[in-house]
């Protein structure tokens, strides 16, 4: 039989039982740090601003928190917002960067920011922004979920096969929007434009077959989908403000050490101010490179301008209540009074 390694020493079982106590309590930091890994998904590509600062931010999460926070990002998912919504409900991932359309399915209010015309530059939603912003965060938070950072993903505008100048220019056309935006549906069509409902892996081919002959998207997207090489007229108007946002399950945000979350915090929100003065270059170098490809600008007047503003306002407030969030609607309104006066 085989000796044991342990020699017990007559008269000394305390300094046994010391030695063995010490030895646990050594060992018991390596044991009892645990990593929270927090799977964040992004529907844009890596090779983005999104893209770069989203990697940026998880190094910077992992490093605040010496490795115990591991954040992971899956770039240019093509799950539909939906979809992402369920998945973090139940924990499949943790976190997600969501456009206006999925953040409106937490909170309906989230969808007037993009009403038609409503806001009308960046002057504007940065004034909205501020004042709202925390109220809007109040209201998805309250409902499972921790808003980290907002993202402007750019300016909604009317991308053509004939040029568009005035809403009559428009109306001539058959404009396509995506059969999950059935708030700007409703606004369009009460406008007396002839909308055709159409999923977004369809609109090169409803575009190609005739269906079509416009659709309203940001930059961003025209020059990804290659929408601008059949539909090749841009509108200089912007229509109204695409926002998203980085949402985290509560569960996740409560799974993170409480002494961390201010600092990563800090990174969120640093995070979120650079990318708001980046995605504004981004848009612009996109639409250089559409027009270098093909696109035509149709500039679209001061005095142009305000037939849309009145078209939309002739319209626009009958949908208050029953397509857009009334309160909402009047708030943005007040704020932007003297700015549209």
């Amino acid at each position: 039989m085989k000796k044991s390694l342990i020699r017990f020493v007559p008269g000394k079982p305390v300094v046994l039982a010391c030695c063995v106590l010490l030895c646990m309590a050594l060992a018991a930091p390596l044991s009892a740090q645990r990593t929270v890994t927090v799977k964040l998904v992004s529907l844009v590509p890596e090779n983005t601003p999104w893209g770069s600062l989203l990697n940026r931010m998880a190094r910077e999460w992992n490093a605040a928190t010496n490795g115990e926070v591991n954040m992971v990002i899956y770039h240019n998912n093509k799950t539909s917002e939906a979809d992402l919504l369920r998945q973090l409900n139940m924990n499949q991932i943790q976190a997600a960067m969501l456009s206006t359309l999925g953040m409106k399915l937490i909170s309906p209010e989230i969808m007037t920011l993009s009403c038609p015309f409503l806001i009308r530059n960046n002057t504007e939603l940065d004034l909205v922004l501020r004042n709202l912003k925390p109220e809007l965060e109040q209201k998805i938070n309250g409902k499972g979920y921790y808003t980290l950072a907002w993202s402007k993903v750019g300016w909604v505008r009317f991308f053509s096969k004939s040029p568009v100048f005035v809403p009559a220019d428009l109306k001539r056309q058959r404009l396509g929007t995506s059969d999950a935006e059935t708030e700007l549906l409703d606004a369009f069509r009460a406008m007396g434009y002839q909308m055709t409902p159409i999923a977004m892996n369809q609109i090169l081919v409803s575009l190609s077959g005739g269906q079509i002959d416009a659709v309203y998207q940001s930059p961003v997207n025209a020059g990804g989908l290659q929408i601008f090489g059949l539909a090749k007229n841009m509108a200089s108007i912007p229509v109204a403000p695409f926002m998203g946002a980085i949402i985290m399950n509560q569960r996740a945000w409560r799974s993170i050490p409480d002494k961390y979350k201010p600092e990563l915090m800090r990174i969120t929100r640093r995070v979120e101010a650079e990318l708001d003065r980046s995605v504004q270059d981004f848009e612009a170098e996109v639409i250089q490179t559409m027009v270098k490809y093909g696109l035509v600008i149709n500039r679209v007047s001061p005095e142009q301008e305000k037939i849309w503003y009145a078209d939309a306002n002739r319209v626009i407030p009958s949908l208050v209540g029953r397509v857009f969030d009334r309160d909402m609607y009047n708030r943005i309104s007040g704020l932007l009074r003297p700015y549209h006066e």
